[in-house]
This record gives C-alpha cells, sequence and structure tokens, in this order.
C-alpha cells in the first residue's frame, strides 16, 4: 500500500490473484476430501464441487468487480486532478466512471467555477494593466529597433532586461540572459565597484572594460526613483583604444626624438654657415664634422618622416570605416547594386572574412563591371576570395583576357561620384593601402582582377538573424530573494532553474557510450524563457551506431565539425553559472556529462523521482507518458533531440510545481529530502 494513498495497481493484482488461487486450491482440496469420504453421485457430487469452488470464485469475481468499477476509476479520477491542478485548462479525458460516475456533475461543477474564477481573474487583470501594457509594448518596440545595446540590472546585478543590440553585441557569450549575474557576463571587479559608486541622480559614469578580445566603452546609470537599478549602455571602442595606445602612442613617442633631431639638424646648419668664410685647417675639420652631422640628423629625420608616413598608412589602414566583411555578404550586395533583377555574380571558392569600407568597394567594383562591360560579352562574373599569407585576395573573374596596364591605369583615375566627395578609384585603393591588378588563370579561359585587402582571424559565417525575442525583460527579477541567500531555504519558484537532455551513441556510459548533442533551456521566476537556449552538437570522436541513429536521427555526417564533449561541456557550465540542474531521469545526464574535466556541482531536480513521489500509485513515469498526463505537447520533430527534451521537462517542472506547494514542498530543501525518499523507494523496490 502506498503511504496515505490509493493501492499500488501491481501489488493490488497481485494480492487479488493470489487469494483467488489459494481459494480455488484450497476448494479444490476440500472438495476432492469430501468427495473421497463421502463418495457422492450425480448432481450432489457436481453441487459439492461447485460449493467448494465459489470461494474462490467468488473472491476472483469481486477483485474483478472492484477493479473496474472502483480502482480504476480512482485511478482516473488521479490522474485527472493532477492535470487539473498543473493547468485547469487542461482537456478532460478522464470523467469520474465505474462508482464514480456520480460525482461527474460535481466535478464538472467545480472545474467550471475554477475557470470561471480563473477567466474572471485574468479579465480583471487585463483591464487594469490595459494601460501599462501599451506603455509596455512601446517600449519593447523602442528597445528592440534601438540600436545601442543597453541591459538593465537590479541592485542584485541581476539582469531584468536587455535588447536585440546587445543580444547580437554579446553573441555567443552565454553570460547574457534574464535573472543572470552581470558578473557571469562581465567579471571585471572596477564595473562592479563603479556600479556600486554611482550617485542616485542618474547621472552617467563612463568605464573601459575587456570583454573576450575587445575594449568596450561601457556607460552605466542608476534609474532615478528606483530600487538601486541600474542602466548600462555598450560600445565597442577596441578600434579607437588601440588608436590610442598604438599609432598615436608611436607617433607621439616620436614627437620628443624628431624635435631633437631638428634642433641638432639646425644648430649645426647655422654652425656651419658661420664658418663659411673662414679657410684654417681648424675651421676646415670642424666644417667636416658639422656636414657628418648634418647628413646622419638629415638621414635620421629621412627615416622618421618615412615611419610616420607609414604610421599614417596603418591609421588610415585600420580605420573605423575598415570593418568586418564576409565575403559572400559583399558578393550579394555588389549583385543587388549592379542589377537588382537579375544575377550578375556568382561566388565561388570558400568564402572568407576580410576589412575594408563596403560602401567605397562596392561602388569601386560597380564601376569596375561597367568599366569590363564596354570590353567584354554580358556573360557575368565569378567572385572569389582567395587566402594570402596575411591578406586576402577579393578576386573578380570573367571570360576573356586579362586587362591591360594602360588599362587599369586609367581606370584608376575614373571618379566614384556616388561616394562622398567623388574620390577617384586609386583613392579608394589607397584608403584600403591595397592597389589592384589583372592576371590570366592557367586554363587559358579566365581572367581575373585581383585586390589584396587586410584578412581577419575571425572564421565561420556569420550568424543567421535571429527572430525577435518572445521576451527580453523580466522586472519581476527585482523581486527575487538576493542571489547571497541560502539555496536550500529559496522557494521553489524563485529558483533560477536550467533544464538539460543529452542524446548519446548508445545507453552504456560507462562502456565508452557519449554525448552527440546538448540542450539546454532556462526558467527563470517560474517562466520558461523560449529563447534562452543552449543547443549543441558534439563530436563524440567515434561512428554513431544506426541502432542509435534510429532513436534521435542524429549520423556522423551532423556531428562533423562539432566540439569534441570537454569544450562544450565548458560552454555549457558557462551557461548554467548559479542555476540549478534539472533534468528528467537525471542521473543518466549526470553521468553522460561527468568525468569529462567539468564540474557540475549544484543541486539537481529530477522530475521522474518528483513524479514517483507524488503519484506512486499510478503507472508510467517516463516522459512520454508525463506529457500526456500533464497535457504537454512536443512540437513536431522535436522528441528525442535534446534541446526538445530539455524544454518539456522543464514544462512538466512547471506542472509540478503547484502540486508540490499544495502539499507544502515549498523549498529547495524539502523538494530534495522528496526526490531522496524516492530514490530510496525505488532502489530498495529495485
Amino acid at each position: 500500500m502506498t503511504k496515505g494513498g490509493l493501492p499500488k495497481r501491481q501489488r493490488l493484482i497481485g494480492l487479488w490473484l493470489l487469494l483467488s488461487g489459494i481459494s480455488l486450491l484450497g476448494g479444490a482440496v476440500f472438495a476432492a476430501w469430501l468427495d473421497a469420504q463421502l463418495a457422492p453421485s450425480g448432481a450432489t457430487r457436481v453441487a459439492l464441487w461447485l460449493g467448494s469452488f465459489s470461494g474462490g470464485v467468488t473472491i476472483f469475481l469481486a477483485g474483478l468487480l472492484l477493479e473496474r468499477m472502483l480502482f480504476t476509476p480512482l485511478r482516473h479520477l488521479q490522474v485527472q486532478l493532477a492535470r487539473l491542478v498543473a493547468n485547469p485548462d487542461a482537456r478532460d479525458e478522464y470523467p469520474p466512471e465505474g462508482w464514480l460516475k456520480g460525482l461527474g456533475p460535481d466535478l464538472h461543477r467545480v472545474r467550471e467555477s475554477w475557470r470561471d474564477d480563473r477567466s474572471r481573474l485574468a479579465t480583471a487583470h487585463t483591464e487594469g494593466a490595459r494601460s501599462a501594457a501599451k506603455i509596455r509594448q512601446e517600449l519593447e518596440t523602442l528597445l528592440q529597433v534601438l540600436e545601442t545595446p543597453l541591459l538593465l540590472c537590479d541592485h542584485h546585478r541581476r539582469v531584468m532586461l536587455f535588447n536585440q543590440a546587445a543580444e547580437d553585441f554579446f553573441a555567443d557569450n552565454t553570460g547574457l540572459g534574464l535573472g543572470k549575474r552581470l558578473e557571469a557576463l562581465l567579471p571585471v571587479a572596477s564595473l562592479q565597484q563603479a556600479i556600486s559608486q554611482l550617485p542616485n541622480d542618474g547621472a552617467p559614469r563612463e568605464l573601459l572594460s575587456p570583454c573576450d578580445d575587445r575594449w568596450l566603452k561601457v556607460i552605466l546609470r542608476r534609474v532615478p526613483g528606483s530600487d538601486g537599478e541600474t542602466l548600462l549602455t555598450f560600445s565597442d571602442a577596441t578600434a579607437s583604444w588601440s588608436s590610442e595606445m598604438g599609432v598615436r602612442a608611436e607617433l607621439a613617442d616620436m614627437l620628443t626624438p624628431l624635435r631633437q633631431h631638428t634642433a641638432s639638424l639646425t644648430s649645426a646648419a647655422d654652425a656651419l654657415i658661420q664658418l663659411r668664410h673662414q679657410g684654417d685647417l681648424e675651421t676646415s675639420s670642424l666644417r667636416q664634422r658639422l656636414e657628418h652631422v648634418i647628413q646622419e640628423e638629415g638621414a635620421t629625420l629621412g627615416d622618421n618622416v618615412a615611419k610616420i608616413g607609414q604610421l599614417l598608412d596603418d591609421m588610415q589602414h585600420q580605420g573605423e570605416r575598415l570593418t568586418p566583411m564576409w565575403s559572400n555578404d559583399f558578393w550579394q550586395a555588389l549583385d543587388e547594386r549592379l542589377d537588382p533583377e537579375h544575377r550578375l555574380i556568382t561566388p565561388v571558392g570558400m568564402p572568407a572574412w576580410f576589412k575594408g569600407d563596403a560602401p567605397a568597394l562596392i561602388a569601386l567594383f560597380d564601376s569596375l563591371c561597367k568599366h569590363l562591360n564596354a570590353h567584354l560579352p554580358d556573360s557575368g562574373f565569378e567572385g572569389e576570395m582567395c587566402l594570402g599569407n596575411k591578406r586576402v585576395y577579393l578576386d573578380l573573374i570573367w571570360h576573356g583576357k586579362a586587362l591591360p596596364e594602360h588599362a587599369l591605369a586609367e581606370w584608376r583615375q575614373q571618379p566614384l561620384p556616388s561616394l562622398p566627395l567623388s574620390p577617384n578609384v586609386a583613392d579608394v585603393l589607397r584608403q584600403h593601402a591595397s592597389d589592384i591588378w589583372s592576371l590570366a588563370d592557367d586554363n587559358g579561359i579566365h581572367a581575373r582582377l585581383r585586390l589584396p585587402l587586410p584578412a581577419m582571424d575571425r572564421v565561420g559565417a556569420p550568424r543567421e538573424t535571429a527572430p525577435p525575442r518572445p521576451e527580453f525583460h523580466d522586472f519581476g527579477i527585482a523581486d527575487l530573494p538576493p542571489p547571497d541567500e541560502a539555496l536550500a531555504s529559496r522557494s521553489l519558484r524563485s529558483l533560477d532553474v536550467v533544464a538539460f537532455d543529452t542524446e548519446t551513441t548508445g545507453l552504456e556510459l560507462r562502456r565508452g557510450d557519449t554525448v552527440i548533442s546538448l540542450g539546454a533551456c532556462r526558467v527563470v521566476n517560474a517562466r520558461l524563457l523560449a529563447s534562452d537556449v543552449f543547443d549543441q552538437k558534439v563530436d563524440p570522436k567515434r561512428p554513431i551506431p544506426l541502432a542509435s541513429t534510429a532513436i534521435h536521427g542524429l549520423t556522423d555526417a551532423d556531428v562533423a565539425g562539432a566540439p569534441p564533449l570537454d569544450i562544450v561541456l565548458s560552454r555549457f557550465r558557462d551557461y548554467v553559472g548559479e542555476a540549478v540542474l534539472l533534468a528528467h531521469n537525471a542521473a543518466f545526464d549526470l553521468l553522460a556529462i561527468s568525468h569529462h574535466g567539468v564540474t557540475f556541482d549544484l543541486p539537481v531536480i529530477d522530475t521522474l523521482l518528483i513524479s514517483r513521489a507524488l503519484d506512486e500509485a499510478l503507472d508510467g513515469h517516463d516522459l512520454d507518458s508525463l506529457a500526456q498526463r500533464y497535457d504537454l505537447a512536443f512540437p513536431p520533430g522535436t522528441r528525442h533531440t535534446a534541446l526538445g527534451d530539455a524544454r518539456v521537462t522543464a514544462e512538466l517542472w512547471l506542472a509540478l510545481l503547484p502540486r508540490l506547494e499544495a502539499r507544502g514542498i515549498n523549498t529547495l530543501e524539502q523538494l530534495l529530502a522528496l526526490q531522496a525518499n524516492a530514490f530510496d523507494r525505488q532502489d530498495a523496490s529495485a
């Protein structure tokens, strides 16, 4: 029997069958004894045997009747009540039946009253908040189109709001997310100190902060009248900072010796002029030394002037107008400029990043294509990015011969009137510290124009534009308990929870099977954040068995080029931060991510154990059964994907929350104790 609940179905059926069997066997023995003692015949003998079996048959039929008319309806009623507590709007699949059928109208009345109350409450809330919602919608629209990255933090430095520009600005940084501490995004002590010293009148403070390989200019201001909330805006100061500390610093350092050389040269020239009309031997020797000094200082000045010229070229080369570009994006932009209706340029080869002034380069190639079209048949072009040693080569390829140098010299002087101040081609080339030349390909069919440009270390195609975020703020975060409050005493709804799931090469993790996909999502303030996700394929360094592919659909080609598990786990640990882990059948997933150099010493919530603890009498605690029980849906194609299962686990957790609270389980400590008891019972029955 379960503690305070329905009898466990398997035990009840076992007991029923045992009693029936004993009764039938006892009846048979008793009938055989009476038959031997009394030796009845005919109808008397038949009556004796039937009477002896009547007890067992009665117990069997009574058990069957109780199971169909009472116990099965009770279990269905338990499932329906659990579903209604988790979601009052869930489907009504188990109306009272059997001997409980009479409760149907009462249960229907309770459910409808509950729904009506919720509807009225929601209506009142909607009407009362209509004005605030309108203001919020306008604010969200404004923030979404604002190109300046910004964050809003509460007085515990937890992120309450960030806009799309901030998400793009901190792309690939797992430290950005609602409810996460600012230290996870920018672990800089000076930033935390600056926030603590901000004035309350909203006056801004500026700070230069390192972040990965960039220098960020951070403007901070306290929100006036708030509970210590801070608004932060960001800009990339790497180029200007590098210029200040690089070329400009070198120029400043060169100024003092340049003045010294100039003064020495002037003094030597003045002395030489004064000795012009003296012809004695001593004067002749002095004149030779002065001439030597003038020659040396003149040469030094020449070298310094050359260095200054080089530094100026570098400044121009590193100017902020030279921005990173993806070659395929450049060819597409050029194509749209040349002929929006037809595709004239076909990108070939491997795309790559380069640095350039995009508008100037597009105007330059636009001029070149028009120049080539005057000499070549209109057959279109190919665009290719070739990698050099320290530079990349932007090549425009066509059918035909290479352009002669005199044609290029003429073209270099062509003005580009679409650009400000109408520079000519040579000016744009000078801006990029580059030049052009034309050469014929080895196949004798094609020729190309080559333009060298600065290369970049960046690899991989640009990230696809993300759809608008369904949520980018949660002002309720400010009402959560302080982060330093004892985790065990934190209420379940205030927990920052990361639900995760793994897909593996097989189930034998202790015999070499390993992770091939890791997915996770975050629950903050008892709300599942739709876009705050972690979804990463893993290279398992071993073939994926076909039997495993049949389950999760992942093949060797799907994980080719993915990072190894230790790298993914390190990123996942950064994503988790200080959150509590959540998984379904967590023991398996924890084993999959353990012993790979990354420690996950965090509390773990297991929805499987919670479900067993709440509904021990019910069968089916796997993820599919629980999703069906609580009316949760897997979007098509997401079952047995790491992220899809993690999301359903998170929704399952939110469905279990009200049932836990109804039983007085409100803190993490109480929940872990419930889990531990469920695990012990499971372990004892195993």
